[in-house]
């Protein structure tokens, strides 16, 4: 693992997040893009070397929706980035690790996959290999 890329937040009325995120950490929204996907609309914040992804549903059958639906607004998931994310997903198997999605295409230009929160004392990991 390089470093922690970010923490996912998932809300339910984004604009209302940026205006809370923008107080709180003092810097303006740099970033929104749809994730088709997923079914998501993101919207990114940094502060030095730490992002923050707000995540809102665009569907209501999205895995965001289904969280909002179950726990409530709240962190969603920690992303960690990694240079060679099939050298990553294959160290982590051996180990005993599961991934739930395969590798594809995410938010901010990455491709991603998530460890099942049961690997991870309750905590939904993000991996994600920048395609810069």
């Amino acid at each position: 693992m390089k470093k922690l890329e970010h923490i996912g937040i998932a809300v339910k009325d984004i604009e209302a997040a940026k205006t809370k995120y923008k107080v709180i950490l003092g810097v303006a929204c740099y970033k929104e893009e749809v994730v088709e996907s997923e079914n998501v609309l993101t919207a990114f914040f940094q502060t030095a070397d730490q992002k923050i992804e707000l995540l809102q549903a665009t569907s209501n059958d999205s895995a965001i929706a289904k969280f909002i639906e179950q726990r409530g607004e709240g962190m969603h998931h920690i992303a960690f980035e990694v240079d060679d994310l099939e050298k990553e997903i294959e160290r982590l198997k051996t180990e005993g690790y599961h991934t739930i999605i395969k590798p594809k295409a995410g938010a901010d230009n990455k491709t991603i996959t998530f460890l099942h929160p049961k690997d991870a004392n309750g905590v939904l990991i993000e991996l994600c290999q920048s395609n810069r």
